[in-house]
C-alpha cells in the first residue's frame, strides 16, 4: 500500500459528512479474560502487527484550495503512545461503567492531523476481565474491512507466536506545493482517460444501451425509497456527546427463528429492532398504528478477493421498520417480504452507481452532497449488521469474550442500531445522543423484550412452545 494514495469518493465523503456533533468514526467495545496486560507489552504486540496494516502508520494530507481528495500519506511522528492508551475503570468496575467509559470515547472526534484511530486498554473490569474500546474514522474503514483488521490484531490460538516487528521508515512528506501539482495534473489527464472510455463503450451501443438503462431503473429505485422517511422522535437536533448501551444474544436463536417463521438472520434483527422501537415509542404515548419507519442498511460489496483491504466498499438498502405491528410474528413476515422486495428493486445497484460517480465528482461538489445528504431525512436511523468471525480470537493469550459495535450518528439522527456476530453471538450495540436519547438504557430493554418475542416463536429442541394467555388489548396507538 503506498503512501500517497488518493481518497476515494466514497472515503472522502465520510470527511464531508462529519459536520457540527455528527462524528464519523466507527468504534467497538470488546472484553477480554484475564487481568489486563501491560500497556508497554501490548504496544510491542500492536508494534509487530503494523506492517500488516500499514494505513495505521498514515496520516491525511489535504489538497490546498480543495482542488482534490486528500491523499494518505506517512506520520513521519507516527507515536504508538498516542494511539495506544491506558485507563481504568473505578471500584466495582461494573459493565454500566464501561459502557459510560466507551461512550466518552466515542464522543470525542479524532485529530485529523494524525493517523485517523485510537486504542484504549480498559484496567479493572469486574470478574476478572479487561475491555478494549477502538476507534477508526469511517474513511479509514468500514465494517467489513474493520473485522477483516481485527483478525489481523487478534490471534485464533491462545498461544500463537508474536511475528517479528519488521522495521518502518516514514516515507518524505510532501509538500503543498507538490499536493496541489499533482492533484491539478491527475484532473487535467482523468478527462481524456474518460474520452477513451466513452470512445470504447459507443463501440458496443446497445450492449452501453442497457447498461445505461438498468442503472438509471436503480438509482430511481433508490430516490423513490429514500424520500419519505417520516417524522419521529428520534429525529432531532443531536449534540457531541453519546450513550451506549449492549444486548446480548446468541447467532442459534436467530437461526431457530429464522427456519421456523422464515426470512433470514437479518430479518429476524430488523424485526427485532422494529419491535423495540415500537415498545419504546408506546410506552412514551406515541401513536405507532401503520407507523413504519426507515432504516438505512448497509451492505458490503467487498469482493473476496479484497478482504483485508482498507476504504469502503459499501452500498445501502432503505428498510422499512413496521414498527406498528406488534405480534412478532407477522412483524417477522412483513420484514422478511419487505426486504425480499428491496432486493428486487435494485436500490443496492443504484446506491454503488451513485457512490462510484463521487470519484468523478469534484471535491467541492462531494462536500456540498455529504452536507445535504445528513440534512435530508431518506432514513430515520441506520442499523448495520456486520458478520464477524466465527471462532474465538485471543489478544496476547486472553481469550475475546464478547464485542459490541459503535456506530456513529448522522445530523438529526438520534440512534442508531449496530450488530455484530462473533463466535455465535450477535451482539447489539446501541448508540444514543446524550440529551435526546437520555433513556437509551430503556430502548435497551424493549430490544431485549422483543428479542424473547420473537425466540418463543422457536423454543430450542425439547422445550414446548408457550401456551397463549388470553390476548391483552392493544394500546390505542
Amino acid at each position: 500500500m503506498a503512501s500517497g494514495d488518493r481518497l476515494t469518493g466514497l472515503d472522502s465523503s465520510f470527511l464531508h459528512l462529519e459536520d457540527g456533533p455528527a462524528h464519523m468514526h466507527v468504534a467497538s467495545t470488546t472484553i477480554f479474560e484475564g487481568d489486563a496486560p501491560d500497556i508497554e507489552d501490548l504496544r510491542k504486540h500492536i508494534s509487530s502487527r503494523l506492517h500488516l496494516v500499514p494505513r495505521f502508520r498514515q496520516k491525511l494530507k489535504f489538497v490546498p484550495y480543495g482542488q482534490g481528495r486528500p491523499l494518505w500519506i506517512d506520520d513521519p511522528q507516527f507515536n504508538l503512545e498516542y494511539h495506544v492508551r491506558n485507563t481504568a475503570l473505578p471500584e466495582p468496575g461494573s459493565e454500566q461503567q464501561l459502557r459510560t467509559l466507551a461512550a466518552r470515547v466515542f464522543s470525542q472526534r479524532l485529530d485529523r492531523s494524525k493517523p485517523l484511530w485510537e486504542m484504549w486498554l480498559v484496567n479493572g473490569l469486574s470478574e476478572g476481565r479487561f475491555a478494549i474500546v477502538t476507534k477508526t474514522h469511517h474513511c479509514l474503514v468500514d465494517g467489513v474491512s474493520g473485522v477483516d483488521i481485527t483478525t489481523v490484531l487478534f490471534d485464533a490460538e491462545p498461544d500463537a507466536p508474536t511475528p517479528q516487528a519488521e522495521e518502518w521508515v516514514a516515507g518524505p512528506e510532501p509538500s503543498d506545493a507538490e499536493v496541489l501539482s499533482r492533484a491539478l495534473a491527475e484532473r487535467a489527464t482523468t478527462p481524456a482517460e474518460v474520452f477513451r472510455g466513452f470512445r470504447a463503450a459507443f463501440r458496443r451501443p446497445r450492449r452501453v444501451a442497457q447498461a445505461l438503462v438498468d442503472g438509471l431503473e436503480s438509482v430511481g429505485a433508490l430516490a423513490r425509497a429514500g424520500v419519505a422517511a417520516p417524522d419521529s422522535p428520534f429525529n432531532v437536533e443531536i449534540s457531541p456527546y453519546r450513550r451506549f448501551a449492549w444486548v446480548h444474544g446468541d447467532l442459534e436463536d436467530y437461526k431457530r427463528i429464522k427456519n421456523t417463521v422464515g426470512g433470514t438472520v437479518n430479518d429476524v434483527v430488523l424485526a427485532a429492532v422494529a419491535g423495540a422501537l415500537g415498545r419504546f415509542l408506546r410506552a412514551r404515548g406515541h401513536a405507532t398504528a401503520g407507523l413504519e419507519l426507515k432504516a438505512m442498511v448497509p451492505i458490503s460489496v467487498r469482493l473476496a478477493d479484497q478482504h483485508g483491504d482498507l476504504g469502503n466498499k459499501v452500498s445501502a438498502m432503505y428498510a422499512t421498520l413496521p414498527v406498528g405491528i406488534e405480534d412478532p410474528a407477522e412483524r417477522l413476515r412483513a420484514v422478511s417480504a419487505g426486504m425480499g422486495d428491496l432486493k428486487e428493486s435494485k436500490q443496492a445497484v443504484g446506491a454503488t452507481l451513485l457512490t462510484e460517480l463521487a470519484d468523478f465528482a469534484p471535491p467541492t461538489i462531494i462536500g456540498q452532497a455529504g452536507r445535504l445528504q445528513s440534512r435530508q431525512r431518506f432514513f430515520n436511523m441506520v442499523v448495520t449488521n456486520v458478520p464477524g468471525p466465527q471462532f474465538p480470537l485471543y489478544l496476547m493469550g486472553h481469550k475475546l469474550l464478547a464485542l459490541y459495535p459503535m456506530v456513529p450518528l448522522a445530523k438529526r439522527q438520534a440512534v442508531c442500531f449496530g450488530i455484530m456476530s462473533y463466535d455465535g453471538q450477535v451482539n447489539f450495540g446501541l448508540i444514543g445522543d446524550y440529551e435526546a436519547m437520555a433513556d437509551l438504557d430503556s430502548l435497551a430493554h424493549d430490544l431485549s423484550e422483543s428479542l424473547a418475542e420473537l425466540k418463543a416463536l422457536a423454543p430450542p429442541p425439547g422445550k414446548a412452545k408457550p401456551k397463549k394467555t388470553a390476548r391483552r388489548i392493544k394500546n390505542p396507538g
